[in-house]
């Protein structure tokens, strides 16, 4: 049975000058050895030699075509990486690229066509029909680029906000917010860097913007995937690897 753990109180602060009676400022709540858990898990990943960082999202994109369509490709890259590994993202999208991969050459294939190209990412049937409805929205209402703002992202058909997120990050070089994905998202809990056990990602972006520092953002994410794909797996993680055994809350039990 889990402990039971005395709640810490948390220091008042007080603004220079105030006195007796004065509105109490309370501290801002941030985890317990976050800094030093960060540093090394940077150590750890100092060799960028995970699947993210050799096929991750940011590699599948023709970086010497024109910007708009670069950031076409990065917001499908987005699409289709999601539930499927990074090693098959990363070949679907080089099969579309040889086809040339525009706005207008996707309108022009048919249904079947585009299948046979991404199949076998997860879900491939569904993401034909959102790459169709979302291109077509692009086309339209966009003059064939990208929304550039997060809340437009995400009501495209089969973009959520973790792709919204990164879709800033990489092809507007803008950062929004946190990308979370499942990596992400297991791991902060692991780590306890959400006050409370979060169960949705989305509720970890939420509650990770409210302490970790702006300008730790856009490095967040691809830190901690890599860092969940080679040592904090989901089943059997290799803590006896981790540099983090020894102050990770969830090294013990795990």
């Amino acid at each position: 049975p889990r402990q039971s753990r005395r709640r810490k109180s948390l220091a008042i602060a007080y603004e220079p000058g105030q006195g007796d009676g004065a509105e109490p400022r309370r501290a801002r709540w941030e985890p317990q050895d976050w800094r030093e858990q960060l540093e090394r898990i940077r150590e750890m990943r100092r060799s960028r030699d995970a699947p993210v960082d050799e096929m991750g999202v940011q590699k599948c994109y023709d970086s010497s075509a024109p910007p708009q369509v670069m950031r076409y490709q990065v917001l499908l890259a987005l699409m289709l990486s999601s539930q499927t590994k990074d090693q098959v993202t990363s070949a679907a999208m080089l099969r579309l690229r040889r086809r040339g991969l525009t706005v207008d050459s996707v309108l022009q294939m048919d249904d079947d066509t585009l299948g046979q190209i991404i199949y076998p990412v997860g879900f491939w049937r569904n993401k034909v029909k959102y790459i169709k409805q979302t291109t077509t929205i692009l086309k339209q209402k966009y003059g064939g680029d990208i929304p550039s703002t997060v809340e437009e992202l995400v009501q495209l058909p089969g973009v959520g906000p973790k792709m919204a997120h990164l879709a800033m990050h990489i092809a507007w070089d803008n950062v929004a917010g946190i990308a979370v994905d499942t990596h992400v998202h297991r791991i902060s809990n692991r780590l306890k860097w959400v006050k409370k056990e979060t169960k949705y990602p989305e509720e970890t972006r939420v509650a990770l913007e409210e302490w970790l520092p702006r300008d730790l953002w856009k490095e967040i994410n691809w830190l901690l995937v890599g860092f969940g794909q080679q040592t904090c797996l989901p089943v059997n993680p290799r803590c006896s690897q981790c540099l983090n055994q020894d102050i990770c809350p969830a090294a013990k039990r795990l």
